[in-house]
């Protein structure tokens, strides 16, 4: 589905405080509430609602780390320019092929590169949804990793969350370590290589996590891989949020399923997201599916857009869901509401409308990043 969001930007709440401010020890962590259905801050008693974007691409449809070494100017500007729509939490996506030169070997240049993206958003007072794993661009997967068994598959995925942990343990601005976009357990048995799900406008957004079933259980060949890949970040970070980033149809229901069933997986989980893209006809079906998750922990609602409704059935949806989920996240891809004014394109009209409301929800859903104590 989200596929069709890049081909959109191809064709084409609190009041944020000031960008320019300095940094702040006094940033504090997000945590789980007190009584498990939501977020806070650590030290201070008042809900914290996630409430911000994907910066998944840019609006020429560009990965983040195809332009965040040479071009870090514009991660700054689309940083603040995110922050003073009201964001507080920024989801980044993670190649990687960019992380790992070799099974073994964390490439230490992206980590110093992401380092410096926790320090831009201590500085924000945004907090960082780190999606991690990507191979959206097959062209850029190494051969080696599609070579991999399971069980190698497994052990550098792991060895690629342990040293992303292990350089953002200390950083007050991880809000979550989200272990992969919309991974799937698949029936059956799979070719050789075959990882990827079928790509939407050049990305590969759904990956399978095993390539033969071997008549285990799809729930707890997911269970296995969450539990492995959460005890690598254990190793250096015991204290920031684990999550995994779930199709809509994970639910255990006749037909289409992912295999990551939450019943079967939320003990192993800080909190579940999950991908709503509600249609026009079918508000309530997206309800349901929500409520399908709420499972005695917090529900963040990680990808939403104004995709198959209108901008004000997307409005109501959300005001619907307030009653189920703990946190929304949408897509910003750089371009302001003034640009989007500006351009005569069908794809940033839609934009625009989706930032707007964003703008309005920011201040009653979004809660600041500090506050008072």
């Amino acid at each position: 589905m989200r596929g069709w969001l890049l081909v959109l930007a191809l064709a084409g709440g609190w009041p944020s405080a000031s960008p320019s401010r300095a940094v702040c020890s006094e940033m504090a962590p997000v945590r789980l509430s007190k009584d498990g259905q939501g977020f806070a801050l650590e030290g201070q008693i008042s809900p914290f609602v996630p409430w911000g974007f994907n910066y998944d691409h840019d609006e020429q449809g560009r990965l983040l780390e195809d332009y965040w070494e040479g071009e870090w100017a514009k991660v700054e500007e689309d940083f603040e320019e995110m922050k003073e729509l009201g964001a507080n939490v920024v989801r980044i996506h993670l190649q990687f092929a960019r992380f790992m030169q070799k099974p073994d070997m964390p490439n230490d240049a992206a980590l110093d590169r992401l380092v410096r993206l926790t320090k831009l958003a201590e500085r924000l007072d945004l907090y960082l949804d780190v999606t991690g794993l990507g191979c959206y661009h097959k062209k850029d997967v190494p051969r080696w990793y599609d070579e991999l068994s399971e069980k190698d598959r497994w052990d550098a995925q792991a060895r690629f969350w342990e040293a992303i942990a292990k350089r953002c343990a200390e950083s007050p601005a991880i809000f979550c370590y989200d272990l992969m976009n919309e991974p799937v357990v698949p029936g059956g048995r799979r070719k050789p290589g075959e990882w990827l799900g079928p790509p939407f406008a050049g990305k590969h957004f759904v990956q399978c996590i095993t390539l033969d079933q071997a008549e285990r259980p799809r729930p707890t060949i997911a269970r296995q891989w969450i539990r492995h890949l959460t005890a690598a970040i254990r190793k250096h970070d015991t204290r920031h949020l684990i999550t995994v980033g779930l199709v809509p149809w994970s639910l255990d229901r006749p037909g289409l399923t992912s295999g990551f069933v939450p019943e079967e997986i939320v003990g192993e989980l800080d909190f579940l997201s999950v991908h709503l893209y509600p249609e026009k006809s079918g508000l309530d079906e997206a309800m349901n599916t929500l409520r399908g998750f709420a499972i005695g922990k917090p529900v963040v609602i990680e990808e939403m857009f104004p995709l198959k409704c209108s901008v004000s059935e997307l409005e109501r949806f959300v005001d619907e869901s307030r009653a189920v989920a703990a946190g929304w996240l949408g897509f910003y891809w750089g371009k302001t509401p003034d640009e989007c004014r500006q351009s005569k394109k069908l794809a940033d009209a839609l934009m625009l409308g989706w930032l707007e409301l964003f703008q309005r929800k920011a201040k009653t859903l979004g809660s600041p990043g500090r506050g008072e104590r």
